[in-house]
């Protein structure tokens, strides 16, 4: 089943806060995107329902094994994509901002090539 940006958006932030923290909620995941409870509510639905987390009774989310794939994925483009261009010169948040959006729209196959290219 194929993810939508914000699904991608998501699971890259439930990632990123299982890395820094012991414990993810909801709440976590609003305060992260600065988003409101009931649009995280909506999304983390979404998401268990497809399959890619799990949410305990006391309300603590992990990823499941194809939301990890996933989020490690986007977040390996995120971290490639935001280098190279800072390394072409861009700042730090335009760099940052950009690779957040390129990550969701490039082709695996064009993103092997940077890949490719960077590590000449």
């Amino acid at each position: 089943m194929s993810l939508n940006e914000s699904g991608e958006m998501y699971l890259e932030t439930i990632y990123i806060l299982c890395k820094s923290k012991n414990a993810v909620r909801s709440i976590d995941i609003a305060e992260y995107m600065n988003y409101s409870k009931p649009s995280i509510s909506r999304g983390v639905g979404l998401l268990k329902k497809q399959g890619h987390i799990n949410v305990d009774d006391d309300g603590y989310i992990t990823l499941t094994e194809t939301g990890k794939e996933i989020a490690d994925r986007i977040f390996e483009r995120h971290v490639v994509i935001a280098d190279v261009l800072k390394k072409l010169g861009v700042d730090e948040k335009t760099a940052t901002e950009d690779a957040c959006r390129i990550e969701h729209v490039i082709s695996q196959k064009s993103f092997d090539a940077i890949k490719k290219h960077i590590n000449k």
